[in-house]
């Protein structure tokens, strides 16, 4: 080899373990999720706001203390309706309270009850759904379940069990989760007997694997994505259920102050002092809004079709 040859190339030693390599990076699917989330702007900035508002209702009713049965100024004319400033940011309600007070301590209601009812909703829809998609004869029991109770407008029957149990945070929460169950669940059987019979869970059946191993191992990682569409649905859609029974009269009792029963509360004052009523509205509003979002966001994050690696 000449000297020109030696300059041009370079001789490697052979190794048989390099084709044992892998040339591909190493999936992590959670950090594929996340780093999928946070590549949308919006998303991370309705996460940040929404985060302030959860805290925010949290902590300051706590400092407050604010209560709604009390009226510490209700005789005292001056501090009635003082509209939005540097000290009262919300201003002041026809009792002389702080609505800045009030909006956060009906927040931290509405946030509870559609957080547990959601929650309620997609533990129970989840595990039925999953039988119910998995087994043929609950399929047939449920589906007549289904059409029954999907034919009934959900928010006459919140109505009329609350009129029945009696009005209460707990007693509206049992309200709206008793039937929302079910549109759940037949959303969950859709999409597992679209999986059911792939060639992977035939093979598992054939290998004797439990029928519980199969769900919870083979089908539940792939209905993550549709999981999370269906809790970013449902949180929004029981605001604005807490919203509207309340503003109707339906649910909670005079202690238990929330979005909807203060924008009942002020509508009269819509033309007078049109704050009262439209604060509560526009918190109200961009609570769901901001949840919708951030949720929507994280189902498609979390569908794996969506990661590039």
């Amino acid at each position: 080899m000449t000297e020109m040859d030696k300059e041009l190339f370079t001789f490697q030693r052979a190794d048989d373990s390099e084709s044992e390599h892998i040339a591909a990076p190493i999936y992590s699917y959670w950090r594929s999720v996340f780093r999928k989330f946070f590549s949308s702007k919006i998303a991370i900035v309705m996460m940040i706001l929404a985060g302030i508002v959860i805290l925010l209702s949290i902590f300051q009713p706590m400092i407050s203390g604010y209560d709604p049965m009390k009226t510490p100024y209700i005789n005292t004319p001056s501090m009635k309706y003082i509209r939005p400033n540097l000290t009262y940011w919300f201003g002041t309600d026809d009792k002389g309270n702080s609505l800045f007070d009030a909006v956060w301590a009906g927040t931290r209601n509405s946030l509870f009850i559609s957080f547990m009812a959601t929650t309620i909703t997609t533990v129970v829809g989840v595990a039925v759904g999953m039988w119910w998609g998995f087994s043929k004869r609950v399929d047939v029991v449920m589906i007549e379940v289904y059409n029954v109770i999907s034919n009934i407008p959900a928010t006459l029957v919140a109505m009329i069990l609350v009129y029945a149990i009696g009005s209460g945070i707990w007693q509206l929460i049992f309200a709206l989760s008793i039937t929302s169950w079910v549109g759940t669940a037949y959303f969950i059987r859709v999409q597992v007997m679209i999986i059911r019979d792939r060639e992977y869970n035939l093979a598992s059946r054939c290998l004797g694997t439990s029928t519980f191993k199969i769900i919870t191992h083979n089908i539940l990682p792939y209905l993550i994505s549709v999981i999370m569409t269906a809790v970013s649905r449902d949180i929004p859609s029981f605001i604005s259920y807490e919203v509207f029974l309340s503003f109707v009269g339906v649910g909670l009792s005079e202690k238990d102050p929330s979005l909807g029963r203060m924008i009942q509360q002020y509508s009269p004052y819509l033309v007078s002092t049109p704050y009262l009523f439209w604060i509560p509205v526009v918190v109200s509003a961009f609570i769901s809004v901001s949840l919708y979002i951030v949720g929507q966001t994280l189902a498609d994050a979390s569908d794996p079709r969506t990661h590039m690696i």
